[in-house]
């Protein structure tokens, strides 16, 4: 796939909040927002971005026999079973199971393996801190190192938090409603020099474009 329409984008978005919704995920989501082209009311767009927040597995509520951890260690080489993803839906779903380079079960991995399909043109970020917190944080961390790519576009629109869907949200994405600046305004608004804002936009412009196929990046703040 090279880019999808608006109304396929859109269309795309209910899915995977519905998918969220009614099916068990690898660790519990509390919101889904999108952010960048289909915020714009762009049509087509090349990506589609989602941002996901999830908690963090402090205690795994499975009902599973045995050692999870030791299970998958065994059958598919990958640690944290029931520490970092839920036993459970590891059980359900080990088609979906994914880990770092480390070796142990990634949960941004498992969510993207879950609610998408390798093919499709879409960018997920996921993280345990909501999506506005984690604009400033991911900014604050950009400047430090110098690499913009690192940036999160801050033109987001919530469509689900805590269980609640946003028809709204949805309905304003369909008929193209919502004003947001460019990604350089709205750096700049964030606090960034104009020309660092502008640097920032065309590198972060310049990373998305090298993208494609389904890309996953979490972080935990």
């Amino acid at each position: 796939m090279t880019g999808l329409d608006r109304t396929d984008a859109v269309d795309r978005l209910e899915t995977l909040v519905e998918t969220v919704e009614s099916e068990r995920m690898p660790v519990p989501v509390r919101e889904v927002w999108a952010f960048g082209d289909i915020a714009l009311g762009l049509d087509p767009i090349d990506r589609l971005d989602v941002y996901l927040t999830k908690d963090l597995l402090v205690r795994d509520d499975s009902d599973v026999e045995g050692d999870p951890d030791e299970r998958f260690r065994e059958s598919h080489g990958i640690a944290g079973v029931g520490k970092s993803v839920r036993a459970d839906w590891a059980v359900e779903h080990p088609e979906y199971l994914r880990a770092n380079a480390n070796g142990h079960a990634a949960p941004e991995k498992c969510l993207a393996a879950h609610l998408l399909g390798e093919d499709e043109p879409i960018h997920l970020e996921v993280c345990n801190a909501s999506f506005e917190d984690n604009v400033t944080q991911r900014l604050r961390g950009a400047k430090l190192r110098g690499d913009y790519t690192e940036l999160l576009d801050p033109r987001g629109v919530c469509l689900w938090v805590d269980g609640t869907r946003s028809d709204e949200a949805f309905r304003k994405l369909r008929e193209s409603e919502l004003a947001l600046p460019t990604l350089s305004d709205s750096l700049e608004m964030l606090g960034l020099e104009r020309e660092e804002a502008d640097e920032a936009a065309r590198e972060l412009h310049a990373w998305r474009e090298q993208q494609e196929g389904v890309t996953v990046r979490g972080d935990v703040v």
